[in-house]
């Protein structure tokens, strides 16, 4: 074989190993894409919300907007209408009470008349926009806000109704450093029933933690809230989806 043919040969040679390398990179690449692609990432809140209500996640069949059998169970919702309306009834003058995570409004509805001014806000613009349009009084205002991110409207009382159940850990601990604005706190939230592990994490959405055997505990890490009284007004036994949903009247600092 000539010297010349031993240099061709070798240009070949040469040109396969280089063709051989770039498939191999290639197939890399589209490995390490299609990994970073698959991972799982969470929507905003904002969406996620929105998306509950667009597809009735919480039930409620044809109706349009429905926050969920917490919202319209009589035996949840009865009890806890009755305790927090003596609670409101027991001041001689009525509180200005701001309702953080209104939802459908069924809730809030039973409550107006025993206020001085209500203002409820949700983070869904349309939920908020039908709000409006079905509820009306010259005390009641609505407003489109995120609780974890927004200034919350000032007032005597908050009430935080299964909220925090739905929300991460960094959101969830936003929202309490904003509650010393308010006198008292209605806080509600559905726990396992005896012992659990407090506050393990979870993506915003429709879920709770617990399905994990966790819930909210904001006294415990890693919130360790701290308030000047509180108590247990209320606890109701689920036994559709087990656990029980308690009711805490806070006084703030």
């Amino acid at each position: 074989m000539s010297n010349l043919e031993l240099i061709f040969s070798f240009v070949l040679l040469l040109k396969n190993l280089l063709n051989i390398s770039n498939i191999s990179c290639t197939l890399r690449g589209n490995k390490m894409k299609k990994s970073k692609n698959s991972q799982k990432i969470p929507w905003a809140t904002k969406e996620a919300m929105e998306q509950i209500y667009k597809l009735n996640l919480w039930g409620g069949g044809k109706v349009n907007f429905y926050s969920g059998d917490g919202s319209h169970d009589t035996t949840i919702l009865e009890p806890y209408i009755k305790e927090v309306v003596s609670f409101l009834k027991s001041f001689k003058i009525p509180l200005n009470v701001v309702d953080l995570g209104c939802g459908d409004f069924n809730v809030g509805m039973q409550l107006l008349e025993h206020s001085e001014k209500y203002t409820a806000v949700d983070i869904v613009e349309p939920l908020i926009r039908r709000n409006r349009s079905v509820f009306q009084a010259d005390k009641l205002h609505f407003h489109c806000l995120d609780i974890a991110k927004d200034a919350l409207p000032k007032g005597d009382c908050a009430i935080v109704r299964q909220v925090l159940q739905h929300l991460s850990n960094k959101e969830v601990k936003a929202i309490l450093s904003k509650l010393s604005i308010y006198k008292y706190v209605l806080l509600t939230e559905h726990i396992p029933e005896g012992l659990f592990k407090p506050n393990l994490d979870v993506i915003s959405g429709q879920g709770i933690r617990l399905k994990n055997n966790s819930g909210i505990d904001i006294f415990s890490p890693p919130f360790n809230l701290r308030v000047k009284n509180t108590l247990e007004l209320l606890s109701v036994d689920v036994k559709k989806w087990k656990g029980r949903i308690v009711t805490t009247l806070l006084e703030m600092y």
